[in-house]
């Protein structure tokens, strides 16, 4: 069970660098092809920067081309969640973590099958835990 992790304003600002901190408390956006994960393609998990969530994991990630890390569906249904965004003159659909409420990025339907989705998220409000592999 997803509870969400309060925090308050004062408390976000010291666990989070200042680029964290505008992303996902304030709903900022990182410039295209700046973010650590744009080109990166290791196995394991994006988990949520803000509280370690499990966000996407890196078999649904793509290139999508478009300057920010791209997957096509979440590790799971408790892991995000979306609402309508109308902000800067655009009617979009925010992805948020389901378990703090961080501002991840936006979900688009031009993405690959099976889902047809493209999760475009910021890079930093990402955490990478790769997977170790079993060379037996």
């Amino acid at each position: 069970m997803n509870v969400k992790e309060m925090k308050r304003d004062d408390e976000w600002k010291s666990r989070l660098t200042p680029e964290q901190y505008r992303v996902t408390r304030l709903k900022g956006t990182e410039r295209a092809f700046s973010g650590k994960y744009n080109q990166f393609y290791e196995a394991g998990v994006y988990r949520c920067v803000c509280c370690g969530n499990e966000l996407f994991d890196s078999e649904a990630k793509f290139d999508s081309q478009t300057g920010w890390p791209s997957f096509f569906e979440p590790v799971s249904d408790r892991s995000v969640k979306t609402d309508s965004d109308h902000g800067g003159g655009m009617s979009r659909t925010e992805v948020m973590c389901r378990t703090c409420g961080a501002h991840l990025g936006h979900v688009f339907n031009d993405g690959p099958m099976p889902t047809g989705l493209r999760y475009c998220i910021n890079s930093v409000a990402l955490d990478f835990t790769g997977s170790k592999k079993d060379d037996c």
